[in-house]
Formats: C-alpha cells, structure tokens, sequence
C-alpha cells in the first residue's frame, strides 16, 4: 500500500484558490452520499445504490482539470463523477429519487445517470460497458480534428472504472484500439481492492493494472487515489499528453472504498483491520490537514464549507421530494432523439 504523505510538507504545488475548489468538491461528493445512504434506509430510494465514500480524491483530482468540452464516462458508481463534472446536486437527488426534474428525467436511477449539458455521458451499470462509449468520445474529437480540419477538437476523454472492468475484454479490446489510433483518452482505474465481495489479488494474474498499458505502448502509472494532489498532477500530464495528440494514458489509482459494495451489502467480507487502515488515510482529511499546515487556509473556513455544503445537499433533497413524478403518459418519451 501507498504511504501516507506527511501532512506538515511544508509547500504545496497549488495555491489557495485551487486548493479551496478541490476540497470543496470531495465534501460535496461525501456529503451528497452521506446523504443518499440516510434516505436509502428511510425508504426513499430504491434499487441499487452504490456509494463512493473513500474515493472523493480521484473524481475530484481527474476531473477538476477538464474543460467542459471533455466528456466524462462513469460506471454504475456515479453519483459523484457527475457532481464533479457540474452536474448540480439537485438534478442528481431528484433522479435518485425518481423524479421528471431528475438529470435523466427519472428514468435512470443511481446507475444511469446522464447530463449532455455537461458532457457527462453516463452511468453504465453493466461492468466496463462505458469504457467503448468512452473511447468513441475521443474518437469523434480526433475526427473532427483530423479529418474535418477543426483546430478547436482537441477535447479528451475521461473514462472511469473499477479494478473488475479490467478483467473483462472491453478494458484490453478498448485500450489496442485507443493506441492503435492514438486517441485522445485517459483510462482512470479506481482500484479499491474489491469487485463486490471477490478481492483483486484473487481475481488478475497481474495484480499491477498499471503495468498492462505497456502491452499497448502507452503511459500507466500507478497513483495515490488517497491523495488529491497526486490525482491532480498525475491527471495534469494525461490530459495534456492527450490533448496535445499524444495519444492515451492509464492511471491506476489505489483507493479504497468505506462503504459496502452497495446500500444492500452488509459488506462482512473485508477485514477490519484492512478497513481501520485505510479510514486512517481519508482523502478529505488529509487535504484538509496539508492546506492548514501550508498556511493556505484555517480550520474554521474548511468547518464554514462544511456547513454550507450540507446546506446545498439539504436543498437537494427538499428539491427531489417536492418535485413531480413522471406522467405515466410520457412513459415512451425519451428512447429516441427528438425534433427540436
């Protein structure tokens, strides 16, 4: 495992504003699914809900580098890619919820959530199925660069998924084709030790993901996924090697998740003591730490982001409660592009 970094290094390679707007994106991400888990066990959610307490520092570090034109591809652990990506919170309760205001109208639930006004092309809750959509975003953009001479397409693709999706054939099909083509794409591996209840050592004959993108001649590193910073460097590199037409890049990032596998898993198969240790390396405390002992911010404005972020995520749900549910009418709606 990864080592802590000190949280008294003295300097940061951020400054204050960059540091605030990475903080306050994990909280909005920790809070929102503190939040989903309090109304799943209310009865006011259903279905599968999978949360992502633990790995705030990896949709935050990746994504706080994107340009609004690079679409982001999920997996059925979504609900904070899509908070990260500018998808306001209220839209995401609301579809939670089942509700028309819902980022996908109501129709999609936890595992499906979509915003084209944000580029945030879903929510997959098959394993590894947005790993192609994915790839084929950044194969548009080449095209259009390339082939219909837009010096403006240069937008990269940023695709999510877990330590299982690596298993499966889209992962290895997909990254020959990204470097066969040489596409503008970063390959994010949140691995966080566990594809629901069977552990990665058990499951790959090569327990180092990062190491497989040799295979394809492209960059992959292994990251700290408990560390903001590190995310945000490492993603720094892959972005601009991709928008540059360097091709694509693998960052396997070690994370842990401090939940179940869902809301339903009792989540009895991990050690405790493997737990304890890696609660000890939460990523928003150890960001909160590091801009305290930089002198970069106080105690008392990170507590103030605390409490107004909960007050937004407070707002989400009385937003999605007194929302309309879908017309029964519409149920054929949306299965296919409409007329503007």
């Amino acid at each position: 495992m990864l080592q802590e970094m000190p949280a008294a290094a003295a300097a940061l390679p951020i400054d204050r504003e960059t540091g605030l707007k990475l903080y306050e994106d994990m909280v909005l991400g920790r809070t929102f699914e503190d939040k989903c888990a309090e109304m799943y066990y209310r009865g006011r959610m259903f279905g599968f809900v999978h949360l992502y307490n633990g790995q705030e520092a990896v949709s935050t570090g990746v994504i706080a580098q994107r340009r609004l034109d690079d679409p982001v591809c999920s997996t059925y652990r979504d609900h904070v890619h899509a908070l990260s990506s500018g998808v306001p919170p209220r839209a995401v309760m609301a579809e939670l919820f089942g509700k028309e205001t819902g980022c996908s109208k109501g129709r999609g639930g936890s595992m499906h959530l979509f915003s084209a006004a944000h580029n945030f092309l879903g929510g997959y809750a098959f394993v590894a199925e947005g790993i192609p959509v994915a790839a084929g975003a950044a194969f548009a953009a080449k095209y259009r660069r390339e082939v219909l001479g837009d010096p403006t397409a240069d937008s990269v693709a940023l695709c999510f998924f877990g330590d299982g999706a690596t298993n499966n054939g889209q992962f290895f099909e997909t990254l020959n084709m990204a470097a066969l083509w040489k596409l503008p794409i970063v390959f994010v591996v949140e691995n966080n030790r566990w594809a629901i209840g069977m552990e990665h050592v058990r499951a790959t004959s090569d327990t180092s993901i990062h190491k497989k993108a040799s295979v394809f001649g492209m960059p992959g590193y292994e990251v700290d996924g408990m560390d903001v910073l590190e995310v945000y460097r490492y993603a720094q590199e892959a972005i601009a090697r991709g928008r540059a037409g360097e091709g694509p890049t693998l960052l396997e990032c070690m994370t842990y998740r401090f939940r179940g596998h869902s809301l339903a898993d009792p989540d009895e198969l991990r050690p405790k003591e493997e737990k304890d240790q890696w609660f000890g390396r939460d990523p928003i405390t150890l960001l909160g730490d590091r801009l305290i002992a930089a002198g970069l911010v106080s105690a008392d404005e990170l507590k103030a982001i605390q409490r107004r972020i909960q007050e937004v995520v407070d707002e989400s749900v009385t937003f999605a409660e007194t929302s309309p549910e879908p017309n029964p009418a519409d149920l054929y709606k949306y299965q296919f592009a409409e007329d503007e």
